[in-house]
């Protein structure tokens, strides 16, 4: 493994369970422990603990500190109420995306920008050369990144196996998209504890300092051995998110692309009154509407849709899969992909290049899961 890959505060916990640890945004991390399908249907029928301290944190805080998130973000933040938890993206001023966010706001002008592990740098870079083109004088911006662990409790049991170790917070009070502060954690005091979630089910992230997150990983497994829960690796948070369809960076969003032809609309906030970085042209792309749109693919002919792989309508090729695997919960080969907008509609035949071969697939509804569980 390079050396020059970093490494969370867990690591030597992710070897003592005998975790295969792969390259991933500049960080050494594991991708599977029992296997992806195992760990997949764990999150789906109970409950996955993974370890996400790779992501960036930033806080942002002082008078102007909203000024600047308005500025370089596509959502509206000035909806959002303290305790509360907001998607939304960063985009280039031609309307592509830098990255997807979330918004936290813990105070009057306090908030904290969580972001991707491998676009940590880039982001910094572009918040802050934002800020310095704006004149905004008047907050404080930190890196928090390496002083915090960040652990991800998810499934369907996630509220059942955190509650008794959070005696000081009733979690069934706490909405899909809020977040709590000062809450202890199996005698961890946790700096931030939100219920937002990646994989499409219930699930809880908790926010602790870098040394506190070696006792809280292992408590948690503890509490949650007897309701099914495993540690899970990003293999399965792949699987997960994508049966859900939650776009990654470097996959369905990139500087390749822009929200509304992710289908991320409902984020990107035209008449909010700011003239945030990439509105004029993601104004323009409405206006002339799209010419390609992200799809869900099912494979009729036998074979597995990769990123990267060409989609062709006719013998013609027409756009590319961003992500497909084979579906542990719905025993599928499934894909998302670009293709024009004319070849969009459910139902529609196309074909999928691989290894040199045209092989039939459909598209389909999405996102291909939705849980029954979800709150």
């Amino acid at each position: 493994m390079n050396e020059s890959l970093k490494r969370t505060p867990l690591y030597e916990l992710h070897q003592k369970l005998g975790a295969r640890m792969v390259p991933f945004g500049g960080w050494e991390m594991p991708v599977q422990y029992a296997g992806v399908i195992e760990e997949h249907r764990a999150v789906r029928q109970a409950a996955g603990l993974f370890d996400v301290s790779h992501m960036g944190e930033f806080e942002i805080s002082g008078p102007q500190a909203l000024d600047l998130i308005q500025l370089v973000s596509t959502n509206n933040a000035a909806k959002l109420a303290v305790g509360e938890v907001q998607y939304s993206l960063m985009c280039y001023e031609n309307g592509t995306v830098v990255d997807d966010i979330l918004v936290y706001r813990l105070g009057e002008h306090r908030y904290w920008l969580v972001v991707n592990a491998g676009n940590t740098q880039k982001d910094w870079e572009w918040i802050n050369v934002a800020r310095e083109r704006a004149g905004l004088r008047n907050l404080e911006l930190v890196n928090r990144s390496d002083e915090i662990a960040l652990l991800a409790l998810q499934g369907p049991k996630a509220e059942e196996i955190l509650q008794p170790l959070a005696p000081g917070a009733v979690l069934s009070e706490m909405a899909p998209f809020t977040h709590k502060m000062g809450v202890t954690v199996a005698g961890v005091p946790t700096l931030v504890l939100s219920r937002t979630g990646y994989t499409g089910e219930d699930g809880f992230e908790i926010y602790v300092k870098a040394g506190d997150a070696a006792a809280l990983w292992e408590a948690l497994l503890e509490a949650g051995e007897d309701e099914g829960l495993l540690p899970c690796g990003l293999g399965a948070r792949d699987t997960l998110r994508f049966e859900a369809k939650l776009p990654l960076y470097g996959h369905e969003i990139s500087d390749q692309h822009n929200p509304l032809e992710a289908g991320l609309g409902f984020a990107v906030k035209l008449k909010k009154g700011v003239d945030f970085i990439g509105r004029e042209a993601l104004a323009q792309i409405k206006e002339r509407g799209l010419t390609r749109k992200l799809v869900g693919i099912e494979m009729i002919d036998r074979g597995i849709p990769r990123q990267g792989y060409p989609v062709a309508v006719g013998g013609q090729t027409v756009g590319e899969v961003t992500t497909g695997s084979f579906s542990p919960t719905l025993d599928k080969n499934i894909g998302l992909a670009y293709v024009p907008v004319e070849h969009s509609e459910v139902g529609t035949e196309v074909e999928v290049i691989i290894r040199g071969r045209a092989l039939k697939a459909r598209v389909v509804e999405t996102p291909f899961y939705r849980s029954p569980h979800k709150r």
